[in-house]
């Protein structure tokens, strides 16, 4: 409990001024107006992670902003995160010791969690040139980047074919486009040669043991799903803080996993007039929830020892419509010599090298070829299948490729 004992202190003595949100409507997501910030140092001097948190019904999950010292002077921001005040603050610490910030690279076209907070972010740094993955799109009307924010004379679109400034220091590569319907699926990876090390948005990910260190700066939601039944009273000990965290990554991942039953309202409802917190907090008391016994072995095959993996939305929803485009995008980024990933959310910095990145795709790539390592349970796509061929059957997305195959895990 030191490290979250330390997390707490820090966390008591920062005002709920410096953490306000005032645009969460625009995504309305917990903590709502409230975003709590956590900095944490990856590569002395050089390397910086900021990391919040959002969710829906306390299903909250990490998500990352990564600043890298530039060799020529000043910072280089990939994918920003929302800029409270203390946020900045944390920045402008960092700018006073290496230089202003120099660029903002917005590194995907689908993840509005990552898009919405660029242009906030710009207008702090007024001094900073954006770039933005390609083929930005926006729902229900394309509209031009300056109208979604970002300074038209500050903006660019990263591309292959125009030179950058910071390409003496940076390799990048452009996942995509990936054709699904309302709009393409793009990430850009950037890699710092100094410090081999490979930035990437959503395309693979770690799920800890332990609950990431920035939920411990608000424990209540994982104390929240620890509990069995809506007459649990809240108790925050470490086991708890862990067990709600598992659960969290099983609804996160997998929407409805497998060894989750969802009763119905009325039941819920009845449930909820026996809780000992009926308040907002709680949802009135309402806990719609009933995981089966063999839960805890769901989330096992989900962390697998820590090793890195396609999230199961990106594997059944998104890659599996562009098999030719990530196969292109996975060889080029495995040329680079990197040691480390840095992803927008959970676990960062991985130990993993151009190889193992490798193989973290062959699930999707070479599905009937290999042997893979801990492989997700198929029942657990149950809830995700079932969305997609809803989807191509209302004509929203288009189907998977043909060479392409469902997770059959046993």
């Amino acid at each position: 409990m030191a490290g979250q004992d330390s997390i707490s202190q820090q966390n008591s003595k920062v005002p709920r001024r410096d953490r306000a949100w005032p645009f969460w409507p625009v995504v309305p997501l917990y903590p709502y107006g409230q975003r709590p910030t956590l900095r944490q140092e990856v590569v002395p001097d050089t390397i910086w992670t900021f990391d919040q948190y959002q969710g829906i019904f306390y299903v909250v999950v990490p998500i990352r902003m990564t600043v890298v010292r530039l060799q020529s002077g000043g910072l280089l921001v990939y994918a920003p995160v929302a800029p409270t005040g203390e946020c900045v603050a944390m920045m402008r610490s960092l700018e006073a010791r290496y230089g202003s910030v120099r660029y903002i690279i917005q590194s995907t076209t689908t993840g509005i969690e990552h898009k919405v907070f660029v242009g906030p972010f710009a207008r702090r740094f007024p001094q900073a040139q954006i770039y933005v993955a390609p083929d930005q799109w926006s729902f229900p009307i394309n509209l031009p980047l300056s109208w979604l924010g970002l300074p038209a004379r500050r903006t660019q679109v990263l591309t292959d074919d125009r030179p950058v400034p910071f390409a003496d220091e940076f390799d990048w590569a452009t996942l995509g486009p990936i054709k699904l319907g309302l709009g393409p699926f793009v990430e850009v990876a950037l890699f710092h040669r100094a410090t081999r090390t490979l930035l990437l948005t959503d395309a693979l990910v770690s799920v800890p043991n332990e609950p990431p260190a920035v939920l411990h700066l608000d424990p209540y939601p994982l104390l929240f799903h620890a509990r069995d039944r809506a007459d649990e009273a809240i108790v925050d000990t470490p086991e708890a803080r862990r067990r709600g965290w598992h659960r969290i990554a099983l609804f996160a991942f997998f929407f409805q996993p497998n060894s989750l039953d969802t009763p119905t309202l009325g039941t819920a409802f009845k449930a909820a007039k026996a809780a000992p917190d009926r308040s907002r907090r709680a949802y009135f008391g309402l806990y719609p929830f009933c995981w089966q016994a063999d839960w805890a072995a769901s989330f096992e095959a989900l962390h697998g020892g820590g090793r890195p993996f396609v999230a199961p939305v990106l594997q059944t929803l998104i890659f599996n419509r562009g098999l030719q485009e990530l196969q292109a995008w996975v060889e080029q980024v495995s040329q680079w010599h990197f040691e480390r990933v840095i992803p927008c959310h959970l676990t960062a910095p991985i130990a993993l090298g151009p190889a193992e990145f490798r193989a973290a795709f062959a699930t999707i790539l070479q599905p009937q070829a290999t042997n893979r390592d801990r492989p997700l349970p198929a029942q657990d796509f149950a809830f995700l299948k079932a969305l997609d061929a809803g989807l191509v059957r209302r004509g929203i997305t288009p189907p998977a490729d043909a060479v392409a195959a469902p997770n059959d895990a046993p």
